[in-house]
């Protein structure tokens, strides 16, 4: 195996990470409120990138040395989907708010081609009208409609998946950085939580030791190593099979939630997925420098 196909496989790595998130974030207690999981889940993510450093000798300090858009990029980025998508899982069904969120990679695609140099294809329109559609049939729910009860929580994913495509596109536009400055990012976005939390929250703890273990799982998973191998994927390893590949994370989240028996994989659902993924991987099918450079830092 050689160092770009060692790469792409860490690469991977990132996708089966981000693919445990909706039943991670489920099985560490939905009772928990959505700024202390963050607070906690990245606390630990930091915790993680300074136990690193530690065995590499050091603390970490040189890689705070960035510029401003940078952190302010990395931070907000960082702060709001997971803000988003956390809220989102306590106000409407997992199965749902998974497959809505895991919307960015379209929305990555369509914002890419924005850029200087870029342009729009006509199979990335034809994807995007797919995904949507997917969207739909998910949204519209049961033979008696689209159920507004769960509006806010698809609205807040919905929300999530445009901020990180934001986040990433946004990324090619300013130097890039050491993927260790994210356990920096990390850091501060927890003490961002925290003050939130702090403010508008009552604390809620684990009930169990499954709840824990859980929770950990979030922060050294999901929240923390997924974002160092995606990185270092995309920097070293083949960029458009990584582009490709990452359309799984909504099919590595639903068949996860399903065996979990977190959610049931109603026929809504099956469609909705095969649209999203189809469209995904209908958009992904053009020599692409839309996804050059892309990082989910």
């Amino acid at each position: 195996m050689n160092t770009q196909q060692a790469a792409t496989l860490i690469g991977s790595i990132a996708i089966l990470l981000w693919g445990s998130l909706a039943l991670l974030t489920q099985l560490a207690g939905t009772h928990i409120p959505p700024f202390q999981l963050m607070a906690m889940s990245f606390a630990i993510a930091f915790l993680f990138m300074l136990g690193r450093w530690l065995l590499q000798g050091h603390l970490g300090i040189h890689y705070l040395r960035t510029n401003t858009k940078s952190w302010l990029l990395g931070v907000s980025g960082l702060f709001g989907f997971h803000f988003c998508y956390f809220l989102a899982m306590d106000k409407s069904p997992a199965a749902e708010v998974s497959l809505i969120a895991y919307l960015w990679p379209i929305f990555i695609v369509l914002l890419a081609s924005l850029l200087p140099g870029e342009r729009l294809y006509k199979q990335q329109l034809a994807g995007a009208g797919l995904a949507l559609l997917g969207c739909f049939l998910l949204l519209k729910g049961d033979s008696n409609g689209f159920d507004q009860r769960h509006l806010l929580g698809y609205l807040l994913a919905l929300a999530s998946a445009i901020i990180w495509a934001l986040y990433s596109v946004a990324g090619r536009l300013i130097p890039t950085v050491n993927s260790e400055t994210i356990g920096w990012y990390c850091g501060a976005t927890a003490a961002l939580a925290l003050c939130c939390h702090l403010y508008w929250e009552q604390s809620q703890w684990p009930h169990n030791p499954q709840q824990w273990l859980a929770l950990i799982g979030l922060g050294l998973g999901p929240v923390g190593a997924a974002f160092v191998c995606w990185d270092y994927g995309i920097k070293h390893g083949q960029i458009q099979l990584l582009a490709v590949l990452s359309y799984a994370a909504p099919l590595i989240s639903i068949v996860l939630l399903t065996l979990a028996g977190s959610s049931e994989m109603r026929l809504e659902i099956a469609l909705a997925c095969l649209l999203i993924v189809a469209g995904s991987l209908c958009s992904s099918r053009v020599k692409a420098p839309t996804v050059k450079s892309i990082n989910k830092q």
